[in-house]
């Protein structure tokens, strides 16, 4: 999911500091209930030009959204009084009440686990980050979901352009380091690999028919599947997908899928090889 990035070292200097202009008519909502953080990202946006309100819990985030417009969501999961679940369930029963298109919400969490993303999956979040938030990868997030010309299919392009960065991948010596030995990692692979090119199958299928019910578990799954070892990047197009499905069914998505599957393949095959 766009906002599901590589480590970085903040640090580093940032090429070029021109803020887009179209960031200065930008609404971020920053949601967080440690002020250090609200402190950061609000500084961040600061330095990049793009307006932006920071709420300390879900509650206020939720009358921040009602009152007026943004177009940019960044929230905690974890926080008292309303969680960053919570709130994201509620919002988009709101939208959906009132007819307003979805706003962009991205996760903000101190770790990513299969755990985590599906529970970031199942209440409406379009993608995550994890903390800290660097100043360079904050703007790679902007530069993402603020683009005016944004769409799924940009966001799968722009997925299979980081995915295609197989530095981030884990290698051999990682895995086994992380695991213990040999003998669990290959068999791991092979089941991991094997119940993607399932899942993957099954897609195929779901295309064929135009089942978008059907088709987005299969996406559910193969998120599940290729963050099992680590961020990808294909995550985000996954993600974009879920969410798109439902409203504008498979046959508009066509494309965006193909893209994605060729993406899943080639990263399946980098396993098979290590």
């Amino acid at each position: 999911m766009p906002g599901n990035y590589p480590e970085r070292d903040s640090r580093q200097a940032l090429p070029d500091p021109v803020t887009p202009h179209h960031w200065t008519r930008a609404r971020v909502l920053v949601v967080d209930d440690h002020c250090t953080y609200r402190w950061l990202l609000g500084s961040s946006l600061e330095k990049l030009g793009v307006p932006h309100l920071c709420c300390s819990d879900g509650q206020q985030a939720l009358h921040a959204l009602t009152a007026e417009h943004f177009d940019l969501v960044i929230s905690d999961c974890r926080m008292p009084v309303m969680d960053g679940y919570a709130m994201t369930r509620q919002w988009r029963r709101r939208e959906h009440a009132m007819g307003r298109p979805p706003v962009t919400i991205l996760a903000l969490t101190a770790s990513l686990d299969l755990e985590e993303i599906s529970r970031c999956v199942a209440c409406g979040m379009n993608g995550w980050l994890t903390k800290p938030v660097g100043l360079a990868q904050l703007r790679e997030v902007l530069c993402c979901w603020l683009s005016p010309s944004q769409s799924v299919a940009s966001a799968i392009r722009h997925s299979g352009q980081m995915a295609a960065r197989t530095d981030t991948f884990p290698s051999r010596a990682s895995l086994i380091d992380a695991f213990g030995s040999l003998d669990v990692v290959e068999p791991m692979l092979f089941s991991l690999i094997q119940e993607a090119h399932a899942d993957l199958a099954v897609l195929i299928r779901a295309q064929a028919s135009l089942d978008a019910r059907v088709a987005a578990q299969c996406l559910h799954r193969l998120v599940g599947s290729v963050a099992f070892l680590g961020e990808t990047g294909l995550e985000d197009g996954a993600v974009a997908l879920i969410n798109e499905l439902p409203v504008s069914g498979v046959a508009r998505n066509q494309s965006a899928l193909d893209t994605f599957r060729q993406d899943v393949e080639q990263y399946l095959d980098y396993l098979a090889q290590l």
